[in-house]
């Protein structure tokens, strides 16, 4: 038997054109004489559809979409996941499309409910299983969970016998050490029923969640025989030979991709990757964002240029007294370094313009934090300005840690439409930058940007330190409260100083309210702010009552 399992790039709500993807793929099978052609969970209407789901149309059109595609795929046996309805109820389904017409259908049996997932929100889970033959092989059809708990997919296939093969089609979201988990879940599963163990995984960006495709094949031992490349669309087909009861020789037949070297790379993908999708799904041709001559909006601008082409991406600084020649030069070097449109747009006399209207509020002053803020504000309006004027998405560089404690202007610094590095830690973002350079024959980013003590540069001589922790300490204390949901307690046993333990909790519990407003970002880590962490912005709950 010949399978080949499809990892495409799919567009929610984009029936037609997820379709003409597929068919595209199913031609490429067809003369590769392939028996199974394979796609993702939900590949008909991309995942995840979320509430399109609550629309009954949409569930119709989804029906309708299958047909079509079975109807203009005849000559291959194909899987492919939709939502359909069966008794009034909606699950999450795999067709089997065989000579033209939906032949069989299986309804997912487990429904995740955690993290990034509401399934439950929408779906029934189904209590039957689906078994086909091709070739001989006897083929159990499954759906992402489904495979990560071994045990309870036993009993559920307890009468299903042989099995020389579990098929496995997936919607797996990334995050950083997610891809040994799912080999791990994979390898098990195959081990539990000394059978084959076949996995296709979505790929692309959808808001918040990257897939990284890298579908898998494994033999009846666990171990991963074949595996697709990472980030990227592909059709991996393999030959899968029945030599014994439950053993099946394998022997990949397309060629065999390379896989991201360590965690950084595969980070750097992901972003370029998100950014690359979220701009041009959402109908956008070009990027603007602002240029300060920092760290963080220096990364950002080079996977910008990654995912779109210098010819696609305009820089703006825009300085004030505040900002130094240095700065302002290596923003400058930064944009001739990278090829991109580039502008320097003062706005000191902007900020005194402003100062001098506010004056006639009794109180206003140009010595703290609302006059460092008011710099931020007008930069977002004019970048917001820009966009508006040319269509072009703004894109935000603030990180997970300044996010997390809301170092952060709102309606200032994060103004704009996607906010790229948000789910990256201050201490991830100089790795990354440092990653940029090393691909390159001539570093991008000027040596001064990572090695410069980061500031906003909103006052004289700012620094970052100068409110927060070291970034080496803040982002381990986030890490365990943000992503670990460790308490105080715990934070201060693991011998973090309990006054920086008892600020950092402070600061992220009062700033969910900037967060909820903040633009979406790319999910990396394994909690991440958004759909993965959903807490009241008006809550009075702290952990310091049980502090040692």
């Amino acid at each position: 038997m010949r399978i080949a399992l499809g990892q495409f790039d799919a567009h929610v709500g984009d029936l037609a054109g997820n379709v003409e993807k597929m068919r595209s793929m199913y031609e490429q099978a067809v003369k590769q004489n392939v028996d199974l052609l394979v796609f993702p969970e939900l590949a008909v209407c991309g995942y995840p559809p979320e509430d399109l789901l609550i629309k009954r149309h949409f569930i119709e059109d989804n029906l309708l979409a299958v047909e079509k595609l079975a109807k203009s795929c005849p000559d291959i046996t194909i899987v492919v996941g939709y939502p359909g309805l069966l008794d009034g109820r909606i699950y999450n389904c795999a067709a089997v499309l065989k000579n033209g017409k939906i032949e069989d259908v299986y309804r997912k049996g487990l429904l995740p409910n955690f993290g990034v997932f509401d399934e439950q929100r929408y779906f029934k889970a189904g209590d039957e299983p689906v078994m086909i033959n091709i070739k001989g092989v006897n083929v159990a059809i499954t759906i992402c969970l489904d495979i990560w708990d071994s045990n309870w997919l036993k009993d559920f296939l307890a009468d299903c016998n042989p099995i020389h093969m579990i098929l496995n089609i997936s919607a797996s979201p990334f995050h950083v050490g997610k891809i040994q988990k799912r080999l791990s879940a994979i390898t098990q599963c195959a081990q539990k029923f000394n059978a084959a163990l076949c996995y296709c995984n979505n790929v692309g960006g959808q808001d918040e969640l990257i897939f990284d495709g890298r579908s898998a094949i494994a033999d009846s031992t666990g171990k991963i025989r074949c595996l697709a490349g990472a980030f990227e669309e592909e059709l991996l087909i393999a030959d899968l030979n029945l030599s014994g009861e439950n053993n099946l020789d394998i022997q990949q037949v397309s060629p065999v991709s390379s896989q991201p070297a360590g965690d950084i790379e595969e980070v750097y993908k992901a972003l370029v990757l998100g950014t690359r999708d979220y701009t041009r799904k959402n109908g956008f041709k070009k990027i603007l964002l602002g240029v300060s001559g920092g760290i963080d909006s220096a990364l950002v601008t080079s996977i910008a240029v990654a995912a779109l082409g210098p010819e696609n991406v305009i820089g703006i600084t825009m300085p004030t007294r505040f900002n130094s020649a240095e700065t302002i030069s290596d923003a400058t070097k930064l944009a001739e370094n990278l090829g991109i449109e580039f502008y320097n747009i003062a706005i000191e006399k902007i900020v005194q313009q402003f100062h001098s209207s506010l004056k006639s509020i009794p109180g206003w002053d140009d010595k703290g934090t609302a006059y460092e803020n008011l710099q931020a504000r007008i930069r977002g309006t004019l970048l917001m300005s820009l966009s508006n004027q040319f269509g072009a998405l703004v894109l935000t560089s603030g990180n997970k840690s300044e996010t997390a404690v809301g170092y952060a202007t709102l309606y200032g610094d994060t103004a704009g439409g996607f906010a790229v590095i948000k789910d990256i830690p201050k201490t991830l973002v100089y790795k990354l930058a440092e990653f940029v350079n090393s691909t390159r024959e001539k570093p991008v980013i000027p040596k001064d940007i990572l090695t410069r003590p980061p500031t906003a540069e909103l006052r004289e001589d700012q620094k970052d330190t100068d409110s927060l922790p070291d970034y080496d300490m803040l982002d381990e204390i986030l890490k365990g409260y943000v992503e670990q949901d460790k308490s105080a307690k715990q934070l201060i046993e693991s011998s973090f100083p309990k006054e920086v333990v008892r600020k950092v909790i402070t600061l992220v519990d009062r700033n969910e309210y900037k967060r909820r407003q903040s633009p979406p970002g790319i999910k990396i880590t394994p909690k991440a702010f958004g759909k993965d962490r959903r807490l009241p912005i008006t809550n009075r709950y702290c952990s310091f009552n049980n502090e040692p």
